[in-house]
Protein backbone atom coordinates (compact mmCIF):
# COMPACT_ATOMS: atom_id res chain seq x y z
CA UNK A 1 0.00 0.00 0.00
CA UNK A 2 1.49 3.34 -0.77
CA UNK A 3 1.86 5.58 2.41
CA UNK A 4 -0.39 8.68 2.95
CA UNK A 5 0.67 11.80 2.81
CA UNK A 6 0.11 13.97 5.73
CA UNK A 7 -2.49 15.90 4.32
CA UNK A 8 -4.44 12.77 4.23
CA UNK A 9 -3.72 11.33 7.61
CA UNK A 10 -4.89 15.21 8.51
CA UNK A 11 -8.25 14.78 7.01
CA UNK A 12 -9.04 11.52 8.96
CA UNK A 13 -7.81 13.25 12.29
CA UNK A 14 -9.89 16.16 11.40
CA UNK A 15 -12.75 13.91 10.94
CA UNK A 16 -12.35 11.88 13.76
CA UNK A 17 -12.40 14.85 16.33
CA UNK A 18 -15.58 16.38 14.53
CA UNK A 19 -18.73 15.40 16.08
CA UNK A 20 -21.58 14.12 13.54
CA UNK A 21 -24.41 16.27 13.59
CA UNK A 22 -27.62 15.01 15.64
CA UNK A 23 -29.56 12.58 12.83
CA UNK A 24 -26.89 12.18 10.67
CA UNK A 25 -25.39 9.55 9.34
CA UNK A 26 -21.16 9.82 8.10
CA UNK A 27 -20.83 7.82 5.01
CA UNK A 28 -18.00 7.25 2.81
CA UNK A 29 -18.73 7.49 -0.96
CA UNK A 30 -16.34 6.25 -3.62
CA UNK A 31 -16.67 6.78 -7.45
CA UNK A 32 -14.49 4.50 -9.06
CA UNK A 33 -14.36 5.37 -13.07
CA UNK A 34 -12.53 4.55 -16.16
CA UNK A 35 -9.34 6.93 -15.32
CA UNK A 36 -9.64 7.83 -11.84
CA UNK A 37 -11.17 6.61 -8.38
CA UNK A 38 -12.32 9.20 -5.96
CA UNK A 39 -13.11 9.43 -2.13
CA UNK A 40 -15.02 11.46 0.24
CA UNK A 41 -16.25 11.23 3.62
CA UNK A 42 -19.56 13.32 4.61
CA UNK A 43 -22.38 13.73 7.40
CA UNK A 44 -25.86 13.73 5.53
CA UNK A 45 -28.95 14.93 7.50
CA UNK A 46 -31.96 16.69 6.53
CA UNK A 47 -29.83 19.82 5.49
CA UNK A 48 -27.81 17.92 2.97
CA UNK A 49 -24.16 17.25 3.17
CA UNK A 50 -21.22 18.10 5.11
CA UNK A 51 -17.67 17.36 3.98
CA UNK A 52 -15.60 16.09 6.81
CA UNK A 53 -12.68 14.14 4.43
CA UNK A 54 -12.63 16.21 1.06
CA UNK A 55 -12.36 14.76 -2.47
CA UNK A 56 -9.13 12.56 -2.53
CA UNK A 57 -8.48 11.65 -6.15
CA UNK A 58 -5.82 8.85 -7.67
CA UNK A 59 -5.67 8.53 -11.59
CA UNK A 60 -5.56 4.67 -12.18
CA UNK A 61 -6.71 4.48 -15.67
CA UNK A 62 -8.61 1.23 -14.55
CA UNK A 63 -9.80 1.11 -18.28
CA UNK A 64 -7.01 0.58 -20.05
CA UNK A 65 -7.70 -1.35 -23.15
CA UNK A 66 -11.00 -2.04 -21.55
CA UNK A 67 -12.82 -0.38 -24.86
CA UNK A 68 -10.35 -3.17 -26.79
CA UNK A 69 -9.90 -6.62 -24.46
CA UNK A 70 -13.18 -6.35 -22.62
CA UNK A 71 -11.23 -6.95 -19.58
CA UNK A 72 -9.49 -5.57 -16.78
CA UNK A 73 -5.65 -5.65 -17.01
CA UNK A 74 -3.32 -7.21 -14.36
CA UNK A 75 -1.55 -3.66 -13.62
CA UNK A 76 -4.85 -1.58 -13.78
CA UNK A 77 -5.99 -4.03 -11.10
CA UNK A 78 -2.74 -3.84 -8.91
CA UNK A 79 -3.21 0.42 -9.11
CA UNK A 80 -6.97 0.15 -8.56
CA UNK A 81 -5.83 -2.22 -5.41
CA UNK A 82 -3.28 0.00 -4.07
CA UNK A 83 -5.72 2.90 -4.26
CA UNK A 84 -8.56 1.09 -2.30
CA UNK A 85 -6.07 -0.02 0.56
CA UNK A 86 -5.40 3.55 0.89
CA UNK A 87 -8.98 4.68 1.32
CA UNK A 88 -9.61 1.96 3.44
CA UNK A 89 -6.75 3.52 6.10
CA UNK A 90 -8.06 6.91 5.50
CA UNK A 91 -11.95 5.67 6.66
CA UNK A 92 -9.97 3.38 9.52
CA UNK A 93 -8.04 6.99 10.42
CA UNK A 94 -11.39 9.00 10.30
CA UNK A 95 -13.39 6.92 13.26
CA UNK A 96 -15.26 4.94 10.91
CA UNK A 97 -17.89 5.41 8.82
CA UNK A 98 -22.01 4.23 8.97
CA UNK A 99 -21.82 3.48 5.27
CA UNK A 100 -19.03 2.91 2.75
CA UNK A 101 -20.75 2.89 -0.64
CA UNK A 102 -18.61 2.11 -3.53
CA UNK A 103 -19.29 2.64 -6.85
CA UNK A 104 -18.04 1.64 -10.43
CA UNK A 105 -18.72 2.88 -13.40
CA UNK A 106 -18.05 2.25 -17.18
CA UNK A 107 -15.20 0.53 -17.56
CA UNK A 108 -16.57 -2.27 -15.09
CA UNK A 109 -19.66 -2.33 -16.47
CA UNK A 110 -17.43 -3.41 -19.61
CA UNK A 111 -15.34 -5.97 -17.87
CA UNK A 112 -15.84 -9.66 -18.58
CA UNK A 113 -13.44 -10.07 -15.24
CA UNK A 114 -15.29 -7.80 -13.04
CA UNK A 115 -16.14 -10.10 -10.52
CA UNK A 116 -12.72 -10.85 -10.01
CA UNK A 117 -12.00 -7.23 -8.65
CA UNK A 118 -15.50 -6.89 -6.81
CA UNK A 119 -14.47 -10.02 -4.90
CA UNK A 120 -10.58 -8.05 -3.86
CA UNK A 121 -12.04 -4.72 -3.50
CA UNK A 122 -14.66 -6.33 -0.70
CA UNK A 123 -11.66 -8.65 0.99
CA UNK A 124 -9.70 -5.09 1.23
CA UNK A 125 -12.84 -2.41 1.95
CA UNK A 126 -15.24 -4.78 3.60
CA UNK A 127 -17.50 -3.07 1.27
CA UNK A 128 -18.47 -4.76 -2.49
CA UNK A 129 -18.99 -2.22 -5.04
CA UNK A 130 -21.96 -1.62 -7.17
CA UNK A 131 -21.77 -1.74 -10.48
CA UNK A 132 -24.61 0.69 -11.57
CA UNK A 133 -26.19 1.23 -14.68
CA UNK A 134 -25.64 4.47 -16.87
CA UNK A 135 -29.48 5.54 -16.06
CA UNK A 136 -28.14 5.40 -12.28
CA UNK A 137 -25.03 7.17 -13.22
CA UNK A 138 -26.72 9.56 -14.68
CA UNK A 139 -29.20 10.37 -12.09
CA UNK A 140 -26.48 10.46 -9.11
CA UNK A 141 -24.74 13.37 -11.52
CA UNK A 142 -27.17 14.90 -11.29
CA UNK A 143 -28.56 15.21 -7.68
CA UNK A 144 -24.63 15.48 -6.86
CA UNK A 145 -24.02 18.86 -9.27
CA UNK A 146 -26.94 20.31 -8.63
CA UNK A 147 -26.75 19.44 -4.33
CA UNK A 148 -26.03 23.06 -3.60
CA UNK A 149 -28.62 24.31 -5.23
CA UNK A 150 -32.42 25.20 -3.22
CA UNK A 151 -35.60 23.89 -4.91
CA UNK A 152 -36.31 27.75 -5.62
CA UNK A 153 -32.64 28.15 -7.62
CA UNK A 154 -33.32 24.71 -9.28
CA UNK A 155 -36.42 25.85 -11.01
CA UNK A 156 -35.52 29.21 -11.61
CA UNK A 157 -32.75 27.45 -13.84
CA UNK A 158 -34.64 24.78 -15.52
CA UNK A 159 -34.38 22.62 -17.34
CA UNK A 160 -30.55 21.80 -17.09
CA UNK A 161 -28.59 19.85 -18.59
CA UNK A 162 -26.00 18.67 -16.42
CA UNK A 163 -22.66 16.99 -18.59
CA UNK A 164 -20.10 14.13 -16.23
CA UNK A 165 -18.14 13.46 -18.67
CA UNK A 166 -15.91 10.60 -17.88
CA UNK A 167 -13.07 8.33 -18.85
CA UNK A 168 -15.85 5.49 -20.75
CA UNK A 169 -18.61 7.06 -21.03
CA UNK A 170 -20.21 10.63 -20.70
CA UNK A 171 -23.81 11.20 -19.46
CA UNK A 172 -26.34 13.95 -19.89
CA UNK A 173 -29.13 14.33 -18.12
CA UNK A 174 -32.05 17.07 -18.24
CA UNK A 175 -33.77 18.16 -15.14
CA UNK A 176 -35.52 20.22 -12.87
CA UNK A 177 -38.79 20.80 -14.34
CA UNK A 178 -40.79 17.56 -11.87
CA UNK A 179 -42.67 18.15 -9.02
CA UNK A 180 -39.75 17.37 -7.20
CA UNK A 181 -37.06 19.31 -7.90
CA UNK A 182 -34.05 17.13 -8.45
CA UNK A 183 -36.11 15.17 -10.25
CA UNK A 184 -35.11 13.81 -13.53
CA UNK A 185 -36.91 14.06 -16.65
CA UNK A 186 -34.79 12.49 -19.56
CA UNK A 187 -30.82 10.88 -19.81
CA UNK A 188 -28.71 9.32 -21.52
CA UNK A 189 -25.02 7.35 -20.45
CA UNK A 190 -23.25 6.92 -24.05
CA UNK A 191 -20.16 5.04 -24.32
CA UNK A 192 -17.84 8.35 -25.49
CA UNK A 193 -15.51 9.18 -22.78
CA UNK A 194 -11.58 10.54 -22.49
CA UNK A 195 -9.91 7.02 -22.87
CA UNK A 196 -12.09 5.28 -24.71
CA UNK A 197 -12.17 8.05 -27.35
CA UNK A 198 -8.46 7.97 -26.84
CA UNK A 199 -7.33 4.75 -26.82
CA UNK A 200 -10.00 4.18 -30.04
CA UNK A 201 -9.03 7.38 -32.40
CA UNK A 202 -6.16 9.67 -30.99
CA UNK A 203 -3.06 7.17 -31.54
CA UNK A 204 -0.41 9.41 -32.52
CA UNK A 205 1.33 12.38 -30.01
CA UNK A 206 0.11 14.87 -31.03
CA UNK A 207 -3.51 13.38 -32.93
CA UNK A 208 -3.19 14.01 -35.93
CA UNK A 209 -5.71 15.97 -38.22
CA UNK A 210 -7.46 12.63 -40.00
CA UNK A 211 -7.14 10.89 -36.37
CA UNK A 212 -9.52 13.86 -34.94
CA UNK A 213 -11.71 13.93 -37.52
CA UNK A 214 -12.52 10.09 -37.29
CA UNK A 215 -13.46 10.78 -33.37
CA UNK A 216 -15.44 13.22 -34.40
CA UNK A 217 -17.44 11.56 -36.64
CA UNK A 218 -17.73 8.95 -34.67
CA UNK A 219 -18.49 11.44 -31.19
CA UNK A 220 -20.81 13.19 -34.08
CA UNK A 221 -22.94 10.02 -34.57
CA UNK A 222 -23.09 8.81 -30.93
CA UNK A 223 -24.33 12.24 -30.05
CA UNK A 224 -26.81 12.43 -32.99
CA UNK A 225 -28.61 9.17 -31.31
CA UNK A 226 -28.63 10.53 -28.24
CA UNK A 227 -31.36 13.38 -29.59
CA UNK A 228 -33.98 10.53 -29.91
CA UNK A 229 -33.48 10.56 -25.73
CA UNK A 230 -32.28 14.43 -24.33
CA UNK A 231 -34.32 16.66 -25.89
CA UNK A 232 -30.86 19.02 -25.82
CA UNK A 233 -33.21 22.40 -27.45
CA UNK A 234 -34.99 22.66 -23.82
CA UNK A 235 -31.61 23.14 -22.26
CA UNK A 236 -31.94 27.09 -20.28
CA UNK A 237 -28.93 25.60 -18.14
CA UNK A 238 -25.49 24.25 -19.00
CA UNK A 239 -23.42 22.58 -16.36
CA UNK A 240 -20.37 20.64 -16.61
CA UNK A 241 -18.72 18.44 -14.18
CA UNK A 242 -15.97 15.89 -14.08
CA UNK A 243 -11.71 16.48 -14.54
CA UNK A 244 -11.49 16.53 -18.28
CA UNK A 245 -14.18 19.53 -18.20
CA UNK A 246 -12.99 21.75 -14.99
CA UNK A 247 -9.41 21.26 -16.68
CA UNK A 248 -10.69 22.30 -19.54
CA UNK A 249 -12.44 25.31 -18.16
CA UNK A 250 -9.49 26.64 -16.12
CA UNK A 251 -7.41 26.34 -19.66
CA UNK A 252 -10.14 28.66 -21.10
CA UNK A 253 -9.46 31.09 -18.77
CA UNK A 254 -5.93 31.03 -19.20
CA UNK A 255 -4.62 29.45 -15.97
CA UNK A 256 -1.93 26.85 -15.61
CA UNK A 257 -1.85 25.85 -12.42
CA UNK A 258 -5.47 23.49 -11.43
CA UNK A 259 -7.38 25.38 -8.42
CA UNK A 260 -11.10 23.94 -7.17
CA UNK A 261 -11.73 27.14 -5.72
CA UNK A 262 -11.04 28.93 -9.37
CA UNK A 263 -13.23 26.87 -11.42
CA UNK A 264 -16.06 25.89 -9.20
CA UNK A 265 -19.14 27.71 -10.24
CA UNK A 266 -17.64 29.60 -12.82
CA UNK A 267 -19.28 30.31 -16.00
CA UNK A 268 -17.19 30.28 -19.34
CA UNK A 269 -17.81 30.43 -22.71
CA UNK A 270 -18.68 27.85 -24.93
CA UNK A 271 -16.26 29.91 -27.67
CA UNK A 272 -13.86 30.20 -25.14
CA UNK A 273 -13.61 26.48 -24.13
CA UNK A 274 -13.80 25.14 -28.09
CA UNK A 275 -10.44 27.27 -28.48
CA UNK A 276 -8.67 25.70 -25.50
CA UNK A 277 -10.04 22.45 -26.61
CA UNK A 278 -8.06 22.82 -30.01
CA UNK A 279 -5.14 23.69 -27.88
CA UNK A 280 -5.15 21.16 -25.98
CA UNK A 281 -5.77 18.95 -29.02
CA UNK A 282 -2.53 20.54 -30.40
CA UNK A 283 -0.25 19.96 -28.23
CA UNK A 284 1.96 16.60 -27.47
CA UNK A 285 2.38 15.13 -24.05
CA UNK A 286 5.71 16.10 -23.75
CA UNK A 287 4.12 20.02 -24.17
CA UNK A 288 1.18 19.75 -21.49
CA UNK A 289 4.76 19.53 -19.13
CA UNK A 290 4.14 23.15 -19.16
CA UNK A 291 0.54 23.18 -18.77
CA UNK A 292 0.27 21.66 -14.53
CA UNK A 293 -2.96 22.36 -14.78
CA UNK A 294 -3.46 19.17 -17.05
CA UNK A 295 -3.05 16.43 -14.46
CA UNK A 296 -0.12 13.90 -15.37
CA UNK A 297 -2.54 11.44 -15.51
CA UNK A 298 -5.04 13.31 -17.87
CA UNK A 299 -2.40 13.85 -20.60
CA UNK A 300 -2.55 10.95 -22.41
CA UNK A 301 -6.23 10.98 -22.82
CA UNK A 302 -7.80 14.58 -22.60
CA UNK A 303 -7.63 15.19 -25.53
CA UNK A 304 -10.23 12.57 -26.44
CA UNK A 305 -12.30 13.74 -23.32
CA UNK A 306 -12.37 17.72 -24.57
CA UNK A 307 -13.02 16.72 -27.81
CA UNK A 308 -16.32 15.44 -26.37
CA UNK A 309 -16.95 18.32 -25.03
CA UNK A 310 -16.70 20.39 -27.59
CA UNK A 311 -18.82 18.48 -30.21
CA UNK A 312 -21.32 18.48 -27.26
CA UNK A 313 -21.29 21.85 -26.85
CA UNK A 314 -21.69 22.63 -30.40
CA UNK A 315 -24.66 21.35 -30.76
CA UNK A 316 -25.97 22.41 -27.77
CA UNK A 317 -25.05 25.83 -28.66
CA UNK A 318 -27.04 25.31 -31.90
CA UNK A 319 -29.65 23.61 -31.40
CA UNK A 320 -30.78 26.43 -28.92
CA UNK A 321 -30.21 28.82 -30.99
CA UNK A 322 -32.65 27.13 -33.62
CA UNK A 323 -35.19 26.89 -30.64
CA UNK A 324 -34.48 30.75 -29.77
CA UNK A 325 -32.61 30.77 -26.07
CA UNK A 326 -29.03 30.71 -27.55
CA UNK A 327 -27.17 28.42 -24.69
CA UNK A 328 -23.46 30.40 -25.37
CA UNK A 329 -21.97 29.40 -21.64
CA UNK A 330 -22.06 26.87 -18.98
CA UNK A 331 -20.85 26.58 -15.85
CA UNK A 332 -17.88 24.20 -14.32
CA UNK A 333 -18.49 22.21 -11.26
CA UNK A 334 -16.55 20.36 -9.06
CA UNK A 335 -19.87 18.72 -7.88
CA UNK A 336 -21.40 15.62 -9.26
CA UNK A 337 -20.88 11.80 -8.88
CA UNK A 338 -19.13 11.59 -5.80
CA UNK A 339 -21.40 13.79 -4.16
CA UNK A 340 -24.54 12.51 -5.66
CA UNK A 341 -23.44 8.95 -4.22
CA UNK A 342 -23.16 10.09 -0.69
CA UNK A 343 -26.14 11.68 -0.48
CA UNK A 344 -28.38 8.68 -1.78
CA UNK A 345 -26.46 6.57 0.36
CA UNK A 346 -26.98 8.85 3.28
CA UNK A 347 -30.96 9.44 2.52
CA UNK A 348 -31.62 5.96 2.22
CA UNK A 349 -30.31 5.52 5.40
CA UNK A 350 -32.14 8.39 7.50
CA UNK A 351 -35.25 7.31 5.77
CA UNK A 352 -34.65 3.94 6.31
CA UNK A 353 -34.80 4.78 10.15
Amino acid sequence: MTELTEQEREFAREAAATPRPEGSVRVAGIDCGTNSIRLMIADVDEAGLHVRVPRIMDVIRLGQDVDRNHAFAPVALERAYASVARFAEIIRLAGGVDRIHFVATSATRDASNREEFEDEVERLLGARPEVIPGTQEARLSFLGATSHLSAQQLRDKAPLLVVDLGGGSTEMVLGGTGEQASEVAQSISMNIGSVRMSERHLLSDPATAEQIAQAQDDIDGVLHDALRTVNLEKTRTLIGVSGTITTLSLAAQGEKVYSRELVDGVQVSIENAKKAADMILSLSTKDMESWPVIHPGRRDVIGGGVLVYSRLLTLVNALTRKAGHEITSYTASERGLLEGIILDAGRSMLASR
